[in-house]
């Protein structure tokens, strides 16, 4: 592809890619701008100018023109459950980027009639009663309206889930099902189940209940997994470390990457964590797997990072901040001593999940006595996951422990039920970004996706500089508001640090990993209610055009369809893209044409019901009398 002068010339060290043309943010101190790189062997070898790529383009040498667009490194979601989501995908109808209720139901309602008998209908995460123009849950009534015959399972946040009839029986619910620990199933007057859910505060009440729920083998699993991770692509993720979690068995639920590994087909980076599952059972579930795997084991694309997001149940908070702080059994260390102990001699790192900075301080009493026996942290990378919470002299003692912080933008999805519970003085410090950084402390930010926050990481992005919600409301201090470019670093080589992969991911710089995306938007100079709008054009990783949209389409990869057929993203796909302010207009008046349908509607049912007259209502202003 001759551009601008740039001749193929015939040359042994030829790039496979080049990408010129473009306002490149490299992330590297040394270079921090650039106007093109070349790849070869899935690594960046130039990075400079159009000029400097030029004598390393042959004949087979694909040149990509990003047309002037902004180009970052590839983003790496430091908290995302990759695995788990891209097991369930297909199976999933989102409502992630949808503006109103109505939108969201008729979605369902169109998705229920598709539906085969056996089959649910599942919402389960990536959105906020608050993101929605109506500001509140669909009703059981409403499911019961959408899809009379069809299980319909709708999963809010951590806090509650919302069942219809047909579903509340799939699972079995009756008069005499027992709530769960930690959880409630609401019931009517006559004792019997009304569709609706609570986690008071454990959610659960909420993952039991969907594991009723069919699921996905064979093909199909590694079909959706693909899918996933092509939707990820989508917004520039070329990495994730996946943060495991409840109802993620290992090895078997981590048996789909793996196969898509062993055949090339993993278009996103992930490090993984083990997670013991059966309560009581969790120390020799880690001692089998110290046996048996060890940390960085694997390869670029699929390696083991370590253990967590939980070690024991016991030390676990839970986040569904509609309720109050839960109070932890007062001797869950013994338990959780050992499982670190055993951790600190076999060499393994781990993450740790702390809302509450009651929880932090217990775990770091633990975390110092073993240090005082010098065997922690031992060379062993380790971190706490979320610390909405955390409180300046807990951050010291985390810096002089050599431990890292993950934040993720939950507040932006539950910020109004933990500004209510806690007021505006806690949350405008929650969590303390400013602090953390102010002590040197590595800051990683991911999503927590799928089953709380949506998986576009712009959205989560827009959190870190704005401090708002997705229902607007501003809550973080300013002092706690990284500015733009400290925030694409936690999205990039700060996740790269919490796997040891900081020297070759997260810059783009010669010798780095090939893994880059180029814009729609550039995040430096959008206003800033626009970066959630932020998509990518064209995903690489590892050299590889992973994602390509716009004047790219149809670079990238094929993809196996989306299977099973009646699947919710082969017709609604996944992250609703919404129109930013410049297009607002458009919306306005899309709004308009809603509430004139909305008019007739209701003018129809007063008709139905003897309250308006059949036919053409009347004119009331003689000036449209003719």
């Amino acid at each position: 592809m001759p551009v601008g002068g740039l001749v193929p010339r015939a040359a042994d060290d030829a790039a496979e890619l080049v990408v010129r043309n473009a306002k490149i943010h490299t992330g590297d101190p040394d270079r921090p701008a650039a106007g093109a790189v070349a790849v070869r062997d899935g690594v960046i070898t130039v990075v400079g100018d159009d000029r400097d790529v030029a004598p390393h383009i042959g004949p087979a040498t694909r040149v990509v023109d990003a047309l002037g667009r902004r180009v970052v490194p590839g983003l790496n979601d430091a908290h995302l459950h990759v695995i788990r989501g891209g097991l369930n995908y297909v199976l999933e109808l989102r409502w992630d980027g949808v503006p109103t209720l109505r939108e969201g139901l008729a979605m369902l309602r169109e998705q229920a009639a598709r539906t085969p008998k056996g089959q649910w209908v599942r919402v389960v995460g990536g959105w906020s009663a608050e993101q929605f123009a109506e500001r509140r849950l669909p009703t059981v009534a409403e499911l019961n309206a959408a899809a009379p015959d069809t299980p319909v399972f709708v999963l809010h946040l951590y806090q509650s889930a919302v069942l219809n009839r047909a579903a509340v029986e799939a699972v079995g619910h009756g008069k005499d099902t027992p709530d769960p620990p930690g959880g409630q199933i609401v019931r009517g007057r006559g004792g019997e189940p009304t569709g609706m859910l609570l986690a008071a505060p454990s959610a659960l009440v909420l993952y039991s209940t969907l594991a009723k729920a069919p699921v996905l083998e064979g093909e199909d699993r590694r079909t959706s997994t693909r899918h996933f991770l092509r939707e990820l692509n989508r917004f520039g993720l070329t990495s994730a470390i996946d943060a495991a979690g409840g109802f993620q068995n290992f090895p078997d639920n981590y048996s789909t990457v793996m196969e898509l590994a062993r055949a090339g087909q993993l278009s996103l980076r992930i490090a993984y964590h083990l997670f013991p599952q059966t309560a009581g059972q969790e120390i020799d579930d880690l001692a089998r797997w110290i046996s048996t795997v060890r940390p960085e084991d694997g390869d670029e694309w699929l390696r083991l990072n370590g253990a967590g997001e939980n070690l024991t149940w016991a030390a676990a908070d839970f986040e569904n901040f509609a309720q109050p702080r839960p109070e932890l059994t007062a001797d869950y260390e013994v338990d959780f001593e050992k499982a670190v102990r055993l951790l600190m001699e076999n060499g393994w790192g781990f993450r740790l999940h702390a809302t509450y900075d009651e929880t932090i301080r217990r775990d770091l009493a633990v975390f110092e006595k073993l240090a005082a026996e010098g065997l922690f942290p031992a060379g062993n990378r380790w971190l706490f996951d979320h610390a909405e919470t955390v409180r300046p002299d807990s951050l010291d003692r985390i810096a002089a422990l050599g431990g890292a912080v993950s934040v993720q933008n939950r507040l932006s999805f539950q910020g109004e039920a933990f500004l209510r519970r806690y007021g505006a003085g806690v949350a405008a410090d929650s969590p303390p970004i400013g602090a953390m950084l102010e002590r040197g402390l590595t800051v990683a930010a991911g999503t927590d996706a799928t089953r709380v926050s949506t998986y576009n990481p712009w959205v989560a992005l827009h959190w870190l500089v704005s401090g708002r919600t997705v229902g607007d409301l501003a809550l973080r201090r300013p002092s706690h508001r990284p500015g733009r470019r400290t925030a694409l670093e936690l999205f990039t080589r700060a996740g790269a640090r919490l796997t040891g992969e900081a020297d070759v991911k997260g810059r783009l710089r010669p010798g780095s990993y090939a893994d880059l995306a180029i814009l729609s938007e550039d995040y430096f100079t959008v206003p800033e209610p626009e970066i959630p709008h932020i998509e990518s054009v064209l995903t690489v990783t590892g050299g590889r055009i992973v994602y390509a949209a716009a004047e790219y389409e149809g670079l990238d990869e094929e993809l196996p369809p989306v299977s099973p057929a009646w699947s919710p993203v082969a017709h609604f796909g996944g992250y609703r893209s919404t129109p930013g302010t410049e297009r607002r207009g458009v919306r306005q008046a899309e709004s308009l044409g809603e509430a004139v349908a909305e008019s007739e509607r209701h003018r129809r049912w007063r008709v139905g019901r003897g309250l308006t007259p059949e036919g053409t209502a009347p004119v009331f202003d003689p000036c449209f009398v003719l």
